[in-house]
């Protein structure tokens, strides 16, 4: 299942915060798309839930929703946010760490 950061979580709260509608309704939606050259890109909006959508519940009650397919693709990654090269936030999907490792014993 996918892994969303604490940093992530927040950054994802201050969007549906400025949206309008329902905060507590809306989340960060990830679909996945075919582009041109037959490349699976990820799509992100927010939206509500639509029947069907897998729904992953965050830290501090940031919502992140998936489409199946975006779902599949996103079930061992983990959603972190970056700085950009103008210092503004970004998503960045990374792999998670197999279980054991990246572990300290």
């Amino acid at each position: 299942m996918l892994e969303v950061t604490p940093m992530a979580a927040e950054v994802i709260n201050e969007l549906t915060s400025q949206s309008e509608g329902t905060s507590d309704d809306i989340g960060l939606r990830f679909a996945l798309a075919t582009e041109q050259d037959s490349q699976a890109a990820l799509e992100l909006s927010l939206s509500e839930v639509v029947d069907g959508d897998e729904v992953v519940a965050a830290p501090a009650g940031a919502k992140v929703i998936m489409e199946p397919a975006a779902a599949q693709y996103l079930d061992d990654k983990v959603l972190d946010v970056r700085q950009d090269d103008e210092g503004n936030p970004a998503f960045a999907i990374a792999r998670q760490d197999p279980p054991g490792e990246g572990q300290q014993s």
